[in-house]
């Protein structure tokens, strides 16, 4: 950040006073300027044994398998988004169910939380940033296909809860 969004002088970088960590400070007004992490929600819909997916027409990972999610956007719930995002990339309807994993990338800055869900029809079709969206069996994902890490991470623990018949919540992070 250059310059400040309050009053459009030139920003430095300095731990404010109170603070522990360097931030972007305004040099004319004093404004500190946060930069936090970014939230991926999305969902895992479900429809019977299958799962869906969506193909990714966007870069990163332009023409590999996700599910749909993406950015929160502000002033909106975990769950709004979470809907939200479904609707967008897979132009789907579903059932919100409980928050099933919450996953801390620190190194891009991001945190990643996925809803289970399930699909309330079959009435689903590529969104803008979607290539193709398909239901999936467990032996059907297409794992070297798989966007992201946290994907296959919550793609492998709701096969492994499943053939449990226990689902909880799964809080982890990656390195």
């Amino acid at each position: 950040m250059n310059y400040c969004c309050t009053c459009g002088a030139p920003t430095s970088v300095r731990i404010p006073p109170g603070d522990s960590l360097p931030r972007h400070v305004c040099t004319n007004c004093g404004a500190i300027h946060y930069r936090n992490p970014r939230l991926v929600v999305g969902t895992l819909p479900v429809w019977e044994d299958r799962i869906l997916l969506c193909r990714r027409a966007i870069e990163p990972r332009h023409g590999y398998w996700t599910l749909p999610a993406g950015f929160m956007e502000n002033e909106e719930t975990l769950a709004a988004a979470a809907l939200r995002e479904t609707r967008e990339e897979a132009c789907a309807h579903v059932e919100l169910g409980p928050l099933y994993t919450m996953i801390s990338v620190p190194h891009i800055s991001q945190v990643h939380a996925i809803f289970r869900a399930r699909l309330i029809d079959l009435d689903f079709a590529p969104g803008s940033e979607t290539l193709e969206v398909a239901l999936f069996e467990e032996a059907q994902v297409p794992w070297d296909d798989v966007a992201f890490r946290t994907i296959a991470m919550t793609l492998r623990h709701f096969f492994a809860d499943r053939r449990q018949g226990s689902f909880g919540l799964h809080v982890e992070s990656i390195a």
